[in-house]
C-alpha cells in the first residue's frame, strides 16, 4: 500500500453502500476502514432523513458527520446530534402540488417533516410498504394519513411523489418542467421523485460538511446510482457510479463499478489503496 489519493470518500447509502438486505459486506467494510487508516474519512450522503439513517450508521460504528435529506441535514453521528436542517417552504410546496395536479391530474403525496426524530406522513393508497424495515422489531418512524391537511400542519424537511400512470422518470420531467421555480424536484430511487428546497441537492450539504471536516470537493471521491447523486458527482473530483445505475448517473460518472450486492465500493476503494 502506498498511498490513497483522496481525503474524503463519499457514498451514497441505498443500491449503493448497502446490499438490499439492508447490510454492508464485510469487504466493504474493510474497504473502507483502510481508506480511512491511509487518511480519508468516509461520510455517508443520501435522501433518508435521519430517523432512517441512524441505525445504519450505528451498525456501522460510524461516528463522524453524514449528509442526510438529500442534503437538508448535517447530523453528527458520534454525538447523534443534528447540526444543520433545511426545511421546505410549506406554502411553496402546496402551490407545488396544486399545480402538479392541475396539469397531471391526482397525484400521491408523502412528506418528511423536519427533525432529527420527523416522522414520515404518508397516503396509504400510493405509498404500501413504504416502511419495510424495522429497528429492535419496531417499525421506522412513518404513519398514514387520511387527510392531506396533515402534511402541511408542522415544518417539512421534503416531499415524495408518485404517479398512478406516469413512471419516475416521466413524472420527474414534467415536475421539472412545471414547478422547478419554486422548489427542487429529484428523482431519488424507484418510486422516489421528491420536492426539495429550491437549491438544495446532496452537493449542497456535503460542502457544508466538507467545510467542517476541511476538504473540498477536489479532495472527494464518490459513488452513486441515481439522479440525485449527479450534483454530488459534479462537486467531487471523481464520481464512480455502481453497475444498474440509472443512465443519467452513468452518463456524468467518471467510471462505472460492479453493483451494490458485488462489493462494487471496495473494488475501486482496494485498486485506489494499492496502487495510489
Amino acid at each position: 500500500m502506498t498511498g490513497f489519493p483522496y481525503r474524503l470518500v463519499a457514498t451514497d447509502l441505498d443500491g449503493t453502500l448497502l446490499r438490499g438486505d439492508g447490510s454492508v459486506s464485510p469487504r466493504t467494510r474493510e474497504a473502507l476502514a483502510a481508506a480511512a487508516r491511509a487518511g480519508a474519512a468516509h461520510i455517508v450522503v443520501t435522501g433518508r432523513n435521519v430517523g432512517w439513517t441512524r441505525h445504519v450508521l450505528d451498525d456501522l460504528g460510524y461516528d463522524g458527520l453524514a449528509v442526510c435529506g438529500q442534503g437538508a441535514q448535517v447530523y453528527h453521528a458520534g454525538e447523534h446530534r443534528l447540526l444543520t436542517s433545511v426545511t421546505l417552504d410549506r406554502r411553496a410546496a402546496r402551490h407545488a402540488v396544486d399545480a402538479l395536479e392541475a396539469e397531471l391530474g391526482p397525484l400521491w403525496v408523502a412528506a418528511t417533516r423536519d427533525g432529527a426524530d420527523g416522522i414520515v406522513l404518508f397516503d396509504p393508497a400510493g405509498f404500501p410498504g413504504l416502511v419495510p424495515e424495522r429497528i429492535e422489531g419496531e417499525p421506522l418512524a412513518a404513519v398514514p394519513y387520511a387527510d392531506r391537511a396533515e402534511l402541511w400542519a408542522e415544518p417539512l424537511m421534503k416531499l415524495y411523489l408518485r404517479h398512478p400512470e406516469l413512471d419516475d422518470d416521466e413524472l420527474t420531467e414534467a415536475a421539472t418542467r412545471l414547478v422547478n421555480t419554486t422548489v427542487g424536484v429529484v428523482m431519488a430511487g424507484p418510486g422516489t421523485v421528491e420536492l426539495l428546497p429550491l437549491g438544495l441537492s446532496k452537493a449542497s450539504g456535503l460542502s457544508i460538511a466538507g467545510r467542517r471536516l476541511g476538504v473540498r470537493g477536489a479532495d472527494t471521491i464518490a459513488f452513486g446510482d441515481m439522479p440525485n447523486d449527479i450534483p454530488m458527482f459534479r462537486w467531487a473530483a471523481h464520481g464512480v457510479a455502481m453497475a444498474g445505475a440509472h443512465p443519467a448517473v452513468v452518463e456524468i460518472a467518471d467510471e462505472v463499478t460492479a453493483g451494490n450486492e458485488e462489493d462494487g465500493i471496495a473494488l475501486v476503494l482496494e485498486k485506489l489503496l494499492a496502487t495510489g
